[in-house]
């Protein structure tokens, strides 16, 4: 069995992507997504509790991001957890989680019908993925 860093969200986009270019083909994409789940609390009342997730995407993931994601967009995001850590400016060490997008699929609904938007088509989707056999266990 092996181990893996995967993660996997649906939530809607907080904000459009910021997107930084790097070069002639380099980019970056920045965004923020919002998940909900809903529980009782102890006195028997439904909670609805939203989380914030920061994430990033790079390369081919992160152009993707800029054609077809903006503000209140519905996805569904697959990724991995990447930590890093900085000084602030008062000399303090901070760290950070963010969530890499790997690959993300489109669920908003077209205005006229009920049909998904798969914009950038599952074969997209697949395309931006990381293969098992490149895996080095």
């Amino acid at each position: 069995m092996s181990i893996r860093n995967k993660v996997q969200l649906v939530g809607h986009l907080g904000k459009n992507p910021e997107i930084k270019t790097f070069g002639d083909s380099g980019k970056l994409a920045r965004f923020s997504l919002a998940t909900n789940e809903s529980y009782k609390s102890k006195t028997g009342e439904w909670v609805e509790a939203t989380t914030w997730h920061d994430l990033v995407a790079w390369g081919f993931v992160a152009d993707r991001t800029e054609r077809q994601l903006q503000k209140g967009s519905y996805v569904l995001i697959e990724g991995r957890l990447v930590q890093s850590d900085y000084t602030d400016k008062d000399g303090n060490k901070r760290y950070k989680t963010e969530v890499e997008v790997l690959r993300f699929m489109s669920l908003d609904k077209k205005a006229n019908n009920d049909e998904t938007v798969n914009e950038g088509t599952p074969r997209d989707y697949i395309k931006a993925s990381v293969e098992d056999e490149d895996l080095p266990f």
